[in-house]
């Protein structure tokens, strides 16, 4: 295909921050800034060769500020919003802008105070003040008793579950099969592998989801630093090539989604990333899906034709997707043992590019294809990138 950027751009510096999980302190801002700095000398660059700065609003607070924070004047900027899935399209958009020449050093950044809430220090939390009332969720779903994504997304679940007949162990073994990849990562906030028995008997937060079926709420951040592949030799990090990517949105009403079982965006990313990658599904032999919750990998196999429709509950519960595993997935624990800030997507990088480089805390051996699978809001957005270590032929 002749709008391709398979294998022209490449990753040389990453790194999440410092310190994740309760950081007292620090804003979302100063978050973001600490882990472009690990980055930044994860790889080596001299900062003043970025270029190119994306990511979205840190705390409220605009990417001109962001950019003047770090003592970046850059050619190109982009701050697309929409959801979780943001940086995914951050590197998406980056990677044609270094591919285009429009930078030559793209930083990707982003960090969240989503724990100690360190950016409304003194201020209130503006962050738990309800929905505008002209906003759409608030005209045709709030009134129906809608509140938060545990109940937005509930309605999903129990209709997948009505259809293919996904038992309430089969939901319970992905915080189960995640458990075990975390393994004691003391960066971990749920270190510990837990049971089916666990799961079911910990807290219900709305039906069918129990406490351990949600994400954790941390503070974190993350940074990536992309350049052209030729430019990635120069660099002491092994780099990590982006064969295929893929963005899509749907809707921001749950209620709205074509199919309750189902992400059309999730479809349209995917597809898209493995057309540019010009690989197969069974050349992947690492996965990351988005999960702030515990069925969105059961969604995320399915509509990225991993593995058949009504397929996927079994596929976990079977162990296919533990250490061991046919397909290694959710590496670092995920969102709902490792870290999550409220924004997920940049630690499903971080992983993945942890793996290719084999610096993961649970390394899977032998990984040379990565596939990340992203999403934004209550399947709003979505966003697809597939990675590789191995260097063009």
């Amino acid at each position: 295909m002749t709008d391709s950027i398979r294998y022209k751009v490449a990753v040389v510096g990453a790194a999440e921050t410092t310190n994740i999980g309760k950081v007292d302190g620090m804003s979302s801002l100063m978050l973001a800034a600490d882990a472009a700095m690990n980055a930044i000398r994860d790889c080596g660059i001299d900062k003043s060769k970025i270029d190119g700065v994306f990511s979205t609003a840190l705390g409220g607070i605009s990417l001109v500020q962001v950019a003047h924070y770090l003592g970046i004047t850059p050619k190109i900027v982009d701050g697309t919003s929409v959801g979780g899935t943001s940086f995914l399209l951050h590197v998406r958009h980056a990677a044609a802008a270094v591919a285009l020449g429009y930078c030559e050093y793209a930083l990707v950044l982003m960090g969240e105070s989503g724990y100690t809430r360190g950016d409304n220090i003194g201020l209130p939390d503006l962050r738990t003040e309800s929905a505008p009332s002209n906003s759409i969720g608030a005209q045709f779903e709030a009134p129906y008793g809608t509140f938060g994504p545990t109940t937005s997304f509930g309605m999903g679940i129990l209709r997948y579950m009505q259809e293919y007949g996904l038992t309430h162990e089969q939901l319970a073994a992905v915080p189960v099969a995640q458990s075990k990849w975390v393994n004691g990562n003391p960066r971990a906030l749920r270190p510990n592998e837990v049971t089916i028995e666990d799961v079911l008997s910990s807290r219900m937060i709305c039906y069918p989801l129990h406490i351990l079926e949600c994400c954790v709420v941390t503070d974190a951040g993350g940074a990536i630093i992309l350049t052209t592949a030729d430019r990635a030799k120069d660099f002491p990090t092994k780099p990590v090539y982006i064969l295929g990517t893929g963005e899509s949105v749907e809707t921001p009403l749950v209620s709205q989604m074509e199919d309750f079982t189902s992400s059309k965006a999730f479809q349209v990313a995917s597809t898209k990333a493995f057309d540019e990658a010009q690989v197969s599904r069974s050349d992947i032999d690492h996965m990351m899906i988005y999960d702030a919750f515990a069925h969105l990998p059961i969604y995320g196999l399915e509509d990225t034709g991993m593995v058949g429709r009504g397929e996927a509950g079994a596929f976990i519960a079977e162990g296919h997707t533990s250490p061991g595993g046919k397909l290694p997935l959710n590496t670092n624990g995920g969102g709902l043992c490792y870290t999550h800030s409220g924004m997920y997507g940049m630690y499903l990088m971080q992983e993945s590019i942890r793996q290719l480089r084999g610096e993961a805390y649970n390394q899977v051996p032998d990984v040379r294809v990565s596939f990340c699978q992203g999403v934004g809001g209550m399947f709003a957005a979505a966003g697809s990138i597939i990675w590789t270590n191995e260097p063009p032929h």
